[in-house]
């Protein structure tokens, strides 16, 4: 991954940014010690990404002041943490609470997002405990979360956009646009198709496979 910055001068942004927190020695050990898997997280899930902020002559491209980016990259520092030791939580949850400050959006480090994501001005948006496949996507104001419990399964390359809702014991299959403004809860959608409205009076549409790839290089 190439970047016009060097790793330590990361590293300083970072802890300069945590210090609201009053990291321990310890911590920021841990966050020096992960760093490594937590680039290379972040550059996979970049390269396979179409946008053109997000690589540089077919190389991933790390700009820590692209807030997306940095949204990303501190999700995957957290939930790299998180999967390292469960005696790490406080430092989770302070890289979490960054996050949250910096890009109003709420990616949670128990969430586990897939190795391919893309999202474009998250603000105000909340991704609960689904299950995810590569290439998902969203927009500002969405949420994923339950209902009774019970959370959505979401396919391959499913598209949230723009305030929308996916509660509950949902399905979405894969290649499925979720449209603007709508809201799904305790539905399965159908791969292939774009959604509309809301439950459980949503309009399915099939839509062609051309509209799958904007965001992702595969």
């Amino acid at each position: 991954m190439i970047s016009d910055f060097e790793d330590d001068y990361i590293l300083d942004l970072l802890f300069d940014q945590l210090k609201l927190f009053k990291l321990t020695d310890r911590e920021k050990n841990i966050i020096i010690n992960s760093f490594g898997e937590t680039k290379s997280r972040t550059e996979f899930c970049f390269v396979n990404t179409n946008n053109k902020y997000y690589s540089k002559n077919g190389l991933a491209f790390f700009n820590p002041f692209h807030s997306g980016q940095w949204c990303i990259f501190l999700y995957y520092l957290s939930n790299t943490i998180f999967k390292s030791s469960v005696n790490n939580r406080t430092i989770c949850d302070k890289i979490y609470y960054l996050n949250r400050m910096l890009n109003s959006c709420d990616l949670f480090y128990e969430v586990n997002l897939p190795d391919i994501f893309f999202l474009d001005h998250p603000l105000g948006t909340v991704i609960g405990r689904g299950v995810f496949k590569n290439y998902f996507s969203f927009n500002q104001g969405c949420t994923v979360g339950n209902n009774k419990g019970i959370f959505p399964v979401f396919g391959k390359n499913v598209k949230m956009l723009s305030n929308t809702k996916v509660l509950g014991n949902s399905t979405i299959g894969d290649n499925v646009i979720i449209s603007a403004n709508s809201y799904i809860k305790d539905t399965d959608i159908p791969g292939g198709s774009i959604v509309f409205g809301a439950s459980p009076n949503l309009i399915i549409k099939k839509i062609d496979a051309s509209n799958y790839k904007n965001y992702f290089s595969k």
